[in-house]
């Protein structure tokens, strides 16, 4: 997760398609970094592992422009293959 966050703090567009499972993974042109947004931090609220899935929820804060700060709470789910880990999709807990 940490890993992931990091390449949209650097605009690394293609370790984030590198890091998503086949089966959920945008084009490309589907997934664009604004270039405007300031990533201002990550907090991991919890992790659970089973076997080779795993759940990770976190906040991560970012700001647009002159815009307020942003909050994205997600629950992530991953898939490891071969030994590496693979987002497949997350959920938004309600507020």
């Amino acid at each position: 997760m940490r890993s992931r966050y990091s390449a949209y703090v650097l605009g690394r567009v293609d370790y984030l398609l590198a890091s998503w499972d086949a089966a959920t993974r945008p084009s490309a042109a589907e997934l664009t970094l604004d270039p405007a947004t300031r990533w201002l931090g990550l907090k991991i609220v919890r992790h659970e592992a089973d076997g080779d899935e795993a759940l990770v929820e976190f906040v991560a804060r970012s700001r647009s422009g002159g815009a307020s700060a942003q909050r994205l709470h997600e629950i992530s789910r991953f898939v490891r293959r071969e030994g590496r880990w693979f987002y497949v999709d997350g959920t938004f807990p309600q507020a």
